[in-house]
């Protein structure tokens, strides 16, 4: 249970390098024209690019060998930081748009030369739009027939892909809700379109951040596998003539690929301990076969009595 996962984070790094270039351009864009909603597109960027690096740096945690104090690994280390992801697309991206679109608002100051302006929101959705393409493409991979795109991201149970994915979709409509607020401040000489733009770009944040802490505590809580898992599981066990019933099948996520099983499987009581045994080994080596991502699999065993056999 060493690994959290078998892919690069090729989405992660993506990311990374996209919003580092990006936030550089926007405070200086910011710097040049006065204008407020660049200004939280440039706080937007920096969350983000440091959200990045804490995503690296839970990837690179969760891969820890299990060890005494945590016996089935480090795995839920990428779950806890992007917890702490969310926090900050929460506090600081969300928190620092919404002051500086109200503080622009009631104090408006035109935008000078908004053309710096456009040309750092179109390379910045270029940027992100790539970003945002190969996170979405990672997530896709795991998509099932007839799922739509919303649904395989909220079953999906690997932060640094979804993450990803809600970081990038807001960062886009942020650009859009920048652009929209320098034009109409521009067209119609009211600089508080700005300001408004700042808030919108705020509340985009902080709508997502939520969307991320909603899944995150979810998956830190311990969630369970997909259905269809269980479900193949359960079949496989009952194919084997020797176990007459799955009476309880327990599963949890340690990690996007570490899973947690614990089941509890009646046998025929005409069967020796030999049996018993062989059919355990065989019944664990077909699941991990079909399921590489069960890494852990706990077998309770429980003999059927014979009747008006009294228990032990």
């Amino acid at each position: 249970m060493a690994e959290s996962s078998g892919e690069s984070p090729i989405a992660v790094y993506g990311a990374l390098a996209a919003n580092l270039l990006i936030a550089v351009a926007k405070f200086a864009a910011a710097l040049f024209t006065g204008s407020s909603s660049m200004l939280s597109e440039a706080f937007h960027s920096v969350v983000d690019t440091g959200n990045e690096g804490l995503l690296l740096l839970g990837l690179a945690r969760s891969r820890k060998k299990p060890d005494a104090k945590h016996p089935f690994g480090y795995g839920k280390e990428l779950y806890f930081w992007s917890l702490i992801v969310a926090m900050l697309l929460f506090a600081i991206g969300g928190g620092l748009s919404v002051y500086e679109g109200i503080v622009h608002a009631m104090n408006p100051e035109p935008i000078e030369e908004p053309m710096w302006n456009y040309a750092v929101l179109g390379i910045a959705f270029l940027a992100e739009g790539a970003s945002w393409i190969i996170a979405l493409r990672a997530m896709l991979k795991t998509r099932k027939e007839g799922e739509s795109a919303l649904q395989t991201f909220r079953r999906s149970k690997d932060p640094s892909v979804f993450t990803v994915v809600a970081e990038d979709t807001a960062a886009l409509l942020g650009i859009i809700a920048a652009a929209l607020g320098v034009y109409l401040s521009v067209t119609f000489d009211a600089p508080i379109f700005d300001g408004i733009a700042s808030i919108v770009i705020g509340v985009i944040l902080i709508a997502v951040a939520c969307l991320l802490v909603s899944e995150t505590r979810s998956l830190i809580m311990g969630e369970s596998a997909d259905s269809e898992v269980t479900r193949s599981v359960r079949n496989i066990a009952l194919e084997e003539p020797a176990i007459s019933e799955v009476s309880s099948l327990l599963t949890m996520h340690f990690g996007p690929k570490q899973v947690l099983l614990n089941m509890e499987a009646r046998f025929r009581t005409d069967l020796s301990a030999a049996d018993i045994f062989e059919t355990v080994e065989r019944v664990q080596a077909r699941i991990q076969e079909a399921h590489p991502d069960v890494r852990r699999i706990f077998f309770e065993i429980e003999a059927m009595r014979r009747p008006g056999a009294q228990a032990a």
